[in-house]
């Protein structure tokens, strides 16, 4: 799963691909209508990659949270992010049953809910991509 380049931007509906830099602004490229357009520093940018959740222990990467969903779902769409409070949070406590409640609202979850389905929609969610690398490390043991 490469969620690199992928951007959520404030105030602007889905996801974006990160194409290209300039001077002072970058051009991204909508997941969902293919729309290429420039951002600027006033916009607020957040990359997934960069992004976690609060639980009771440590923050967990939202990439991993993508691949409990993967795989909890079986590859398939997770609830709909409009879904009520109650169905998102119980949803988010099979995910990941030790998050801190207190400062993960309804609304994150919600947020996360959608960029799942989205990136899943646009074929960036794949858990097996990551496996070659587990298995590279087992052979070595293997060959002991």
């Amino acid at each position: 799963m490469n969620i690199k380049d992928i951007l959520a931007i404030s105030g602007k509906p889905g996801l974006f691909k990160m194409l290209s830099q300039s001077k002072n602004s970058i051009i991204v490229e909508g997941l969902t209508d293919g729309k290429r357009m420039p951002v600027y520093a006033a916009h607020q940018i957040s990359a997934l990659e960069e992004i976690s959740i609060y639980t009771q222990t440590e923050d967990k990467p939202l990439k991993d949270i993508f691949k409990e969903i993967f795989i909890k779902y079986e590859g398939k769409e997770a609830i709909s992010p409009k879904s009520s409070a109650t169905e998102l949070e119980a949803f988010f406590r099979e995910i990941l049953p030790d998050y801190d409640q207190e400062r993960v609202y309804a609304s994150d979850i919600k947020k996360v809910v959608q960029w799942y389905n989205l990136l899943l929609k646009a074929g960036l969610i794949d858990v097996e991509a990551d496996e070659p690398e587990n298995t590279e490390e087992e052979k070595p043991q293997t060959e002991e």
